[in-house]
């Protein structure tokens, strides 16, 4: 762990001072399950939908017509989760970002989860990512698990359930074990194990 954390770019994530829940998870709803490019390009279609608008306004989203979501390249079921963050944000379900901030991680998971098309790791990457929450361990993400094999010299992928048992040592920092873990299928970093 120390030769990957050497030669790896240092951890720089920093915990937001606000959050824009809807928008961040309308985006990961958007990316979901596909590469880079496209979904920035579906995604930027979508937002155009909105001109002259700096965030996403979820009565407005809920008042679109499914056809134009679609022929913007949101799939149907991208569509209806979509449409259900929209509404749930409206109901109070998905909180404000302010009281987001004042939320422990599994209360947060716990109430984005109930979004239609929100899962676990979403929300894992909202807390590591948007949040800087310090102790997230997506031990689902694929990235963290062959990065970790990568990095301990493993020929198979350790199961999430190994993986959560190996996570307690870094714990409460699990955030920045899995960043460095990412880190470890970058191509500037070579060969880690002995």
């Amino acid at each position: 762990m120390a030769r990957l954390i050497k030669q790896s770019r240092r951890y720089e994530i920093i915990p937001a001072g606000s959050i824009r829940v809807f928008d961040a998870l309308a985006e990961s709803i958007a990316y979901q399950q596909l590469n880079g490019k496209a979904a920035a390009t579906i995604w930027g279609r979508v937002r155009a939908l909105y001109p002259k608008r700096k965030w996403l306004e979820p009565a407005k989203v809920l008042g679109t017509p499914d056809e134009m979501l679609r022929a913007a390249g949101l799939s149907r079921a991208k569509t209806a989760a979509l449409k259900d963050l929209a509404a749930k944000t409206i109901d109070g379900t998905v909180p404000s970002g302010r009281a987001l901030l004042k939320m422990g991680d599994d209360e947060i998971i716990a109430r984005l989860t109930q979004v239609r098309g929100i899962g676990r790791w979403t929300v894992e990457m909202l807390l590591l990512f948007d949040l800087g929450r310090p102790d997230v361990w997506p031990v689902d993400d694929y990235g963290v698990r062959k990065g970790f094999a990568k990095t301990f010299g493993k020929r198979k992928l350790p199961t999430p359930r190994e993986l959560m048992k190996h996570g307690e040592k870094w714990r409460p920092y699990r955030s920045v074990a899995a960043w460095y873990f990412w880190r470890a299928l970058d191509d500037n970093v070579e060969k880690l194990s002995v």
